[in-house]
């Protein structure tokens, strides 16, 4: 089975128990995947998270019966999974912009989200270039942050944005002035380490740098990179969200290869002096096994 197949599978599965509970961990069981892998590989597919996707069809569905007004607005809140009318009621209108008994009134604009659909998804015509390398285990030291999946999307970016303006991040920077890592060959990078325990999409951020049995750790944390078989892709700044989106969305699908279970996606800085940091450049390593 294919990753178009898996995520098709995926969608028929979440659409057909939008009344029931749906879990991510089930159905990336459900199509062989990790929370970790799924998760992204559905994001690249459908453009919206796992979560948000439940969410819009839930309320889309829900809203098709509240104007209809042959059901009490609390029972179709217990029917979509919400534990309150309240709970219900700010869901509802953070998606359709007013309240479920104001879309009762004739003449109310709602939205409505329809069923994904991934046939016209890969069009074949773009080219990914990518080396497959062979790193050794290594560690980095630097600063983490728990996310959801969901939540970095909203929040990732201005966290790390407002930390690399702390006197934290300058003294990180400090202890190895710039210095390339042996293994990674950069001098600073992001690594992304899956958390699969939970019932949740959690993943540990890191930014950091390549440490080495002479640096002192400084009071920051230490991670372990695993010995593996990384996926390498280049690109720049403006340019890397787009690409590990189509990393997860086209080339594992075309290539067929799979993600090695809990280890780390590493980001790689490469800054230009004097240029735009849009322009510093990027590198992408991909843990993956053959299919």
């Amino acid at each position: 089975m294919n990753w178009r197949e898996r995520i098709q599978l995926a969608i028929d599965h979440i659409e057909a128990n939008l009344q029931n509970e749906i879990h991510i961990e089930k159905i990336a069981k459900l199509v062989c995947s990790s929370k970790f892998h799924f998760h992204r590989m559905f994001y690249s597919y459908c453009n919206v998270t796992f979560a948000e996707y439940v969410r819009r069809r839930r309320l889309t569905l829900a809203a098709s019966e509240v104007i209809s007004g042959d059901s009490k607005i609390i029972d179709i809140a217990t029917a979509y999974g919400y534990d309150s009318p309240n709970a219900f009621t700010r869901a509802f209108k953070k998606i359709h912009g007013l309240n479920p008994s104001e879309a009762r009134t004739e003449g109310r604009r709602l939205s409505a989200y329809p069923r994904a659909s991934i046939n016209n998804f890969h069009s074949g015509e773009c080219k990914m270039e990518y080396t497959l390398i062979s790193v050794p285990e290594f560690t980095i030291l630097g600063k983490s942050k728990e996310f959801e999946f969901e939540q970095f999307v909203k929040e990732g970016p201005s966290f790390w944005k407002q930390y690399v303006s702390t006197d934290e991040y300058i003294k990180l920077l400090d202890i190895t002035n710039g210095r390339f890592g042996k293994h990674s060959k950069s001098p600073l990078m992001s690594a992304y380490f899956p958390q699969e325990n939970g019932s949740r999409d959690q993943f540990s951020d890191v930014l950091g740098l390549e440490s080495s049995s002479d640096i002192k750790t400084e009071g920051f944390e230490k991670f372990t990179i695993p010995a593996a078989t990384y996926a390498e892709f280049n690109c720049t700044y403006k340019t890397s969200m787009k690409t590990n989106r189509k990393i997860y969305g086209e080339w594992f699908s075309a290539t067929g290869y799979e993600r090695d279970k809990n280890k780390p996606d590493v980001a790689a800085y490469f800054p230009k002096a004097f240029r735009p940091i849009g322009e510093m450049g990027i590198r992408w390593w991909i843990p993956v096994v053959a299919s």
